[in-house]
C-alpha cells in the first residue's frame, strides 16, 4: 500500500488592516524620535567637546601658573645672587687693571744674573738705572725692547771694556750693549768705573699676571 504524503500548507496570508492615518502618525513617530536622538547626540558630542576644551584650558592654566612660580624663584634666587654677581664683575675688572698695570713686571734676578755672568773677574755691578719698554702686544718679546738704560762697573784694574760689550751683546736676552764711558773712581785710588748702555728684550718680563698666567 503506498503511503500518502500530507500537503504543505503554505504560510497564512497577512493583511494589514490599519488605516493609512495610522501607518503615517507612526512614521513620523519614528522619525521624531530619530530626530530626537540625533539632537541628544549632538548635544553629547557638544558637551564633550565643551568639556575637552575646558580641561585643556584648565591644563594650560596650571602649567602656566608652574612656570610663573618657577619664573618667580628663580628671579628671587637671582636677586639673592646679585651681591655676588657684582662682586665678581668687580673682581673681574680689578683683574683685568692688574694685568695692565703690571704688564712690565720685571723678573729682575735673571736680569742681574745676565749682566754678572758675563764680568771679568774682579769687576762688579755697582749700580744701574733702566727703564721698562712697551706693553707687550702679541708680537715676539725677544725682538722687542723691554728694559733700557745705563750699567755702572767698577773694577780695582783696567779691564778691556771691548771685550765686555762684545760678551754682553752676545747674551741671550741682550738686544744692545755699547760702552758709554770710562772714568778713573774719585771715592777710593786705584779704581775704574765703567758705564755701559744695555737694552734687553721683552723676555725680562716677568710675564707674573699676563691673562694666562692668571687662568692657571
Amino acid at each position: 500500500m503506498a503511503a500518502t504524503s500530507a500537503p504543505a500548507f503554505a504560510a497564512m496570508p497577512r493583511i494589514n488592516l490599519l488605516p493609512k492615518s495610522e501607518l503615517a502618525r507612526r512614521e513620523r513617530e519614528s522619525l521624531t524620535r530619530g530626530w530626537v536622538w540625533g539632537v541628544i547626540a549632538a548635544i553629547l558630542v557638544a558637551v564633550l567637546l565643551i568639556a575637552g576644551a575646558y580641561w585643556l584650558k584648565f591644563s594650560a592654566d596650571q602649567r602656566l601658573a608652574a612656570e610663573q612660580a618657577r619664573t618667580n624663584e628663580l628671579l628671587v634666587e637671582l636677586a639673592a645672587l646679585s651681591a655676588t654677581s657684582e662682586a665678581l664683575a668687580t673682581e673681574s675688572e680689578l683683574t683685568a687693571f692688574r694685568q695692565e698695570a703690571m704688564a712690565t713686571d720685571l723678573a729682575w734676578r735673571p736680569v742681574i744674573a745676565t749682566v754678572v755672568g758675563v764680568l771679568p773677574e774682579g769687576v762688579q755691578l755697582t749700580g744701574f738705572e733702566l727703564t721698562v719698554g712697551g706693553v707687550p702686544d702679541g708680537s715676539d718679546p725677544a725682538t722687542a725692547a723691554g728694559l733700557t738704560g745705563t750699567l755702572r762697573l767698577d773694577s780695582p784694574t783696567p779691564v778691556q771694556i771691548v771685550e765686555v760689550v762684545r760678551s754682553l751683546r752676545g747674551v741671550e736676552g741682550v738686544l744692545m750693549a755699547d760702552g758709554q764711558a770710562v772714568t778713573s773712581s774719585t771715592a777710593e785710588a786705584e779704581r775704574y768705573a765703567y758705564l755701559l748702555t744695555v737694552t734687553f728684550d721683552q723676555t725680562a718680563y716677568s710675564g707674573a699676571y699676563a691673562p694666562d698666567s692668571e687662568s692657571e
